[in-house]
């Protein structure tokens, strides 16, 4: 694997991380909520400096069924990106409390719609990106075994069915289409349960996307960023 490749994956790994961090607001407090977002924030410019091939043949070659799939969810999630951080900056009280911003109902109901649909779409985006993945991992380890490959899918499953389960006591369709006002967080909850669930819903997202794209047309690699 070529060191920029590596590179690219670890930043990508990175914001999966920091995402995942930045939806527990209640555990990591509003000063580390306002320093990990600016990170991720600074880690979205690069990833997009490091895929600019990516946006050079948006408007080159034939749009089959999957890349305007692949398309459709970049779009999406650039949108939501740069939703979260503009309203990140309009509430923000510490980081960038210099520039004295109101953020009002708008910035919260922002705030809120563009995380809860940017993460799902993240989820998704990396979906897309398993194969391209796994193809690298078995170029590297040389071999193929059926029985892990199956318990790989089965586990997958049983993940992203506990994913619908927290999908819906998470109530993020409600914060998606705006159905409340506030997210509400319960403090007394183990670190451990709330990561859990947002992992598994990040798995049903991701298994969602890459058996969509499977179903439609075998990707080409030319098609990713």
């Amino acid at each position: 694997m070529k060191p920029k490749q590596i590179f690219k994956i670890s930043v990508d790994v990175l914001m999966t991380v920091l995402f995942l961090a930045q939806m527990a607001y209640h555990i990591t407090g509003n000063s580390l909520h306002e320093w990990l977002g600016t990170i991720l924030f600074a880690l979205f410019v690069l990833h997009h400096m490091l895929n600019l091939n990516w946006y050079k043949t948006l408007f080159k070659g034939k749009y089959s069924a999957v890349r305007i799939l692949i398309t459709t969810i970049n779009v999406l999630l650039f949108a939501a990106m740069v939703g979260m951080m503009i309203s990140g900056i309009m509430l923000s009280r510490e980081v960038f409390a210099f520039l004295n911003l109101r953020a009002g109902m708008f910035g919260r109901r922002l705030h809120m719609i563009s995380t809860s649909w940017g993460y799902l779409l993240m989820s998704a985006h990396i979906g897309l990106h398993f194969g391209m993945i796994a193809g690298i991992f078995k170029k590297k380890i040389k071999f193929r075994n059926k029985w892990l490959g199956m318990a790989g899918r089965i586990s997958a499953a049983l993940l992203s069915a506990y994913g619908i389960y927290a999908f819906i006591t998470r109530q993020l369709a409600d914060r998606m289409f705006l159905l409340m006002e506030y997210a509400f967080f319960d403090y007394e909850e183990p670190a451990l349960f709330f990561f859990g669930d947002y992992l598994c819903i990040l798995i049903l997202f991701a298994a969602l996307a890459f058996t969509l794209s499977k179903i439609l047309k075998p990707r080409k690699r030319s098609e990713l960023k």
